[in-house]
Parts: structure tokens; sequence; C-alpha cells
């Protein structure tokens, strides 16, 4: 008995041609012959040949020509290949102080990319400009332009809920809602897709980085504020509104106190050693930095290293919560401060176990500030690959 409406004829074409655009993309680099993607799809020869000279003539494919190594009967096989080069995608990363453009092919192969900072008070359409201004000099060190741009990804410091808007637009946050979407669509004709930078981050550790295989993760943006990006059986872990990685609730636990990121509670715990001491790696209270702690610590200066224990103590509570709360296999400590971070990570894995009962592993971010404009590609190409039989390539009809 029918149980449902049939398939007509377009849907059956398109759910064809999405099987073996997906075959050709997953084969990498490498092209596959028409047999090879018979025996994928289980399509016969004549559906295979007819969707993939479709797809050549919209320009996500090519036919490579035949390769003879002597003589041979017969006609050659038929080999085709996925186009990278169709079109490219931007992952925009626009923190509080700077914006960072990234552009990537359709593998994501990074083409070029760029950095914008923002003026002091910046709010608004000055933070548009820079942004829009940061993306063009990316396109320009890929050698390409902004017509061939099939989607953006962008990451923020704000919760972002499942229709892309920022979900609470006060306080800190409240100057990320500038309608980044919209006014780049405006001025560009862009998909922008908005999401929260930690996500992004998450994505990024998911695809390329210290997280790849792993389905249960958690990842740190430990820099100036606490945030965090959290991958749930391989799925990016949202909530209702996007808040499921904010932290602002470490406020209630004991030994925390809030989520003060690595870089903010070195430069402040830093200023107060120097100031008690008389001084740190040679440096007045006023003029301590967070990168100074760490290179201090390095050279072994006592009140660095002070420094240095507590926030191994600190971050090793959060990490423990995390672990406790969510049961990951990984936290990944990320951000700016991802590098400097690994002298942290013989404390927190002492200290780890005797807080949960559930310890995750702890490890660093081989990507460092790259990761959010990273994991915006990745969520650019992840909305070109699902909707790829909608979009119009760059010259094509």
């Amino acid at each position: 008995m029918r149980t449902g409406p049939v398939a007509g004829p377009h849907i059956v074409r398109l759910a064809n041609a999405d099987a073996v655009l997906r075959r050709l993309r997953g084969a990498g680099a490498s092209a596959l012959t028409a047999t090879e993607l018979v025996a994928a799809t289980g399509l016969t020869r004549a559906t295979v040949i007819a969707v993939c000279e479709d797809l050549v003539q919209r320009g996500w494919a090519t036919e490579l020509e035949p390769e003879r190594s002597g003589p041979a009967r017969g006609r050659p096989p038929r080999t085709f290949a996925f186009r990278s080069d169709a079109g490219v995608v931007i992952g925009l990363d626009m923190g509080a102080h700077k914006a960072t453009a990234l552009v990537a092919d359709l593998r994501g192969t990074a083409l070029g990319s760029a950095t914008g900072a923002f003026p002091d008070g910046a709010r608004g359409e000055a933070r548009i400009d820079v942004v829009s201004t940061t993306a063009a000099a990316a396109l320009a060190a890929a050698d390409t332009g902004p017509e061939r741009v099939l989607a953006v990804g962008a990451g923020l410091p704000a919760p972002v809920d499942r229709e892309g808007r920022i979900a609470t637009p006060r306080g800190f946050w409240e100057q990320f809602d500038v309608g980044l979407a919209a006014r780049l669509r405006e001025r560009h004709g862009w998909d922008v897709l908005l999401e929260n930078d930690a996500n992004l981050a998450a994505l990024a550790e998911h695809w390329r980085g210290a997280a790849r295989g792993v389905d249960d993760a958690a990842v740190l943006l430990a820099g100036e504020r606490l945030g965090a990006g959290l991958i749930e059986s391989g799925r990016l872990l949202r909530g209702r509104s996007g808040g499921a990685g904010e932290l602002a609730f470490l406020s209630l636990v004991d030994g925390v106190a809030g989520p003060h990121g690595i870089a903010q509670l070195a430069r402040e715990w830093g200023a107060e050693e120097a100031a008690a001491s008389g001084g740190l790696g040679g440096l007045a209270a006023s003029d301590v930095t967070a990168e100074a702690v760490f290179a201090a610590a390095h050279d072994g200066d006592p009140a660095a290293v002070r420094v240095l224990d507590r926030l191994a103590g600190r971050m090793a509570r959060v990490v423990a919560v995390l672990s406790t709360l969510l049961n990951p296999e990984l936290v990944v400590l990320g951000g700016a401060v991802a590098g400097a971070s690994a002298a942290l990570l013989p404390g927190i894995r002492a200290e780890l176990p005797s807080l949960t009962d559930t310890p995750a592993q702890v490890e660093v971010s081989e990507l460092g500030g790259d990761a959010v404009a990273l994991g915006a590609v990745r969520r650019a190409l992840d909305h070109v690959n699902e909707h790829a039989l909608e979009l119009a390539l760059p010259g094509r009809p």
C-alpha cells in the first residue's frame, strides 16, 4: 500500500546528482571513473554518465582526458573529478578588537587571509566597514573576486541561535549585534551564516585539529573570557538559543569565580605579584602583560611561576566542571593563548583527577588564533555542500 507521495522525476534527478556530487567531492583530489561511481552510488551507468555531464556543464565537475600507458582495446574509461576551484568561501572571525578573514577553495584549502583592526569605540556601520574591507583584502590575497564567493561563515563572541540571530544582544554581546549578515548581503550579495565563535573553533578542531576522530569534545576559547564550543556524538551542541557553551555560570563555582580567561587572569595576577614582590620578570606592575608572565615563568621567575600555578589550578576546576556536566572525551584549550597554555597542562592534568570522577583528556590547540576563521570556513563549506545544486556558480547560466 502506498504510504506517501511518489517522488517525481525532478526529485529523482536531484537525488542522483547529489549522490554523484558527494562521491566526487569525497574523493578529494582524486578522480573517479564512471565504473567507480556506478559501484559507489548503485546507479546505472547511463544515469551516472548523464549526471556527470550535467555536473560538468554546471561547473561542479570536470572530465579528465583519458590516460593511455600503451596499446589498449576499446574506449578508455570516462573519468570525472570535483572542481574545488568552482568558487570560494570566506571564514570571518569578528572579535572585540579585530576582524580576520580567511578565503578557501571548495576543499577547504586556504588561498588567502587578512586582518583588520577596529577603531576604538567602533560600533555598527564602522565595524561592518572593517569586516568588509578585511574580506576584500583576503580575496585580493587569494587572487579572486567577490563574485566567486558562494558562502561566508562568520564567528562572533556571542550566543547565536539556530536562525543565525544573536540571541541575547545585551552587555558585552551588544556590540556584535550590527546586522552583519544583512549588511554584507546588501553590499556583496553573499550568503552569510552567523555562528558563535567558540562553536566554530570546535568545528575547526573536529575537522583539522586536536579533536579529529573524537565524537565528544569541548573546545575552550580561553583568552580574555572563557567560552566553550561543544561537540556531542559528532555534532555541534547549541542549545535552544545558542547558549549551550556560555560559561557565565562559573561565577557560581567555588574556586573559579567567573568566566575570566587565561590572558586576563595572567595579566591581573601578574600585576599583583609584581606589586607585592617589587617586580615580575623585571617589569613593574603597570607593564605586566600575559605574554610577559608566561615568558618570565619560562625563565624561572618565581613570581611568574606562582601565577602559572594559580592559572593551572583555576583551569583544572573549569575543565572538571565540563568533565562532570558533559563527560567529553577531550577538552581542548584554544584561542590566542593556546600556545602559551601548554605550560599549564602538567598542572591541570595532575589536579584534575582529584576534582571529578570523569576527567577528560586535556590538550592544547595547534590551530591557535586561526581556529575561529577556519571553523567559519567549515561552516560555509557545509552550507555549500548542502545546497550545491541550488547554487549558480560564477560564470554559469
